[in-house]
């Protein structure tokens, strides 16, 4: 599928015109902590004198308006900002920085997204992803009054006797929206052309575009047989977004291939090592280096990794040589509860035993 056209609502347009200044409260990820009464029950937000925009926390002067307009959209944003969440606690749970920080409100957005390293880069563009993602399947379900089922011009390798069709996942709309919403804080600042500040605020913008691009770029298709008894006389085929851990696979790939870049005098970006290849508008970059995640540092976000369990066995990242950042590390035993003994029952579920086992822990000094 082609990269769709980089246009934007001529509402959202209208704001990023009109708007200039930010709450300062966080970020709009934050939405991803305040509670699963905005994703199961948003409603509950919509009762007495306070509607739901005004309860939020990280929203700017801009996302605030945005979520007047389109307040239904606010539990698929926050959706997606919590599967962008558990997506980067899942694909660092082996690393020094495993996204622990992401776990508590108070500190998110103040700490490790303050340094604009691979790890920023790397929330901004899950974060962008787990929104498109969520609003694609928002408009599918019919559950977004501004949007329904994808309009995707019919694939060219398709058979030409199946019926393209169904009721797709709009990512085309989930990409508009989400650039228009997720962007938006960004441009509302105007630094001074040169400042690290206006690096960061194109960084940011950079890597939330390559999020929304990982949604692009691994969207498939879906077919289902229709006739008697599963004879397939007619096919149709829709547009499909992947697993979320998929974007997530493909992502961390594009973090551990991410660019150094720096901000020059014209107030744009550019490769800090004339030898590195450019990146496209779906890799990654960021401006500074990580920071020493291996202890704990409130400045940069990092919570060290004192105490964390490790492999001793390993010599990938979850080893105790790697994860302990040579300090060592202490063992001892401790029992664990398992399924074992499972036996498969006819028709259709699965008998499992509870063993309790005794292993061998580590964790880090």
């Amino acid at each position: 599928m082609k990269p769709v056209s980089l246009r934007v609502d001529v509402v959202v347009l209208l704001l990023i015109i009109a708007t200039a200044a930010t709450s300062g409260l966080g970020t709009w990820m934050s939405l991803g902590f305040q509670g699963l009464n905005i994703i199961n029950n948003p409603q509950a937000y919509l009762i007495g004198t306070h509607p739901l925009c005004s309860q939020l926390t990280g929203l700017s002067r801009g996302q605030f308006k945005l979520c007047l307009l389109y307040y239904d959209h606010i539990q698929y944003i926050a959706k997606g900002a919590k599967m962008g969440i558990k997506e980067c606690q899942w694909q660092f749970r082996h690393r020094r920085w495993n996204c622990s920080t992401l776990a508590d409100n108070s500190t998110f957005g103040n700490d490790i997204l303050r340094v604009a390293s691979k790890e920023a880069a790397f929330v901004h563009a899950i974060s962008a992803a787990g929104v498109v993602h969520a609003v694609a399947r928002g408009c599918r379900d019919g559950q977004l009054t501004s949007c329904g089922c994808s309009r995707a011009a019919r694939p060219e390798d398709l058979q030409n006797d199946w019926r393209w069709g169904g009721c797709g996942d709009n990512v085309e709309y989930g990409y508009r929206f989400t650039m228009g919403f997720v962007d938006l804080r960004e441009r509302e600042y105007n630094f001074r052309r040169g400042t690290m500040e206006q690096g960061r605020k194109l960084m940011n913008i950079h890597n939330n575009e390559a999020g929304r691009r990982a949604v692009i770029h691994k969207i498939g298709r879906t077919c289902k047989c229709h006739g008697v008894s599963g004879s397939c006389t007619l096919v149709t085929c829709w547009q499909q977004v992947p697993t979320f851990r998929e974007i997530g696979d493909h992502l961390k790939a594009k973090y551990d291939s991410a660019t150094e870049v720096k901000i020059n005098w014209r107030g744009k970006l550019q490769i800090k090592d004339s030898e590195t290849p450019l990146p496209t508008g779906a890799d990654m970059v960021y401006l500074e280096q990580s920071p020493d995640y291996c202890v704990a540092n409130e400045r940069t976000g990092s919570m060290g990794t004192q105490g964390r369990k490790c492999n001793r066995t390993s010599s990938s990242t979850d080893g105790c040589t790697f994860l302990c950042c040579g300090r060592g590390y202490n063992s001892h035993k401790t029992w664990v509860e398992e399924r074992c003994d499972c036996k498969f029952h006819w028709c259709c579920y699965v008998e499992c035993k509870t063993c309790r086992n005794r292993i061998d822990l580590h964790t880090c000094k």
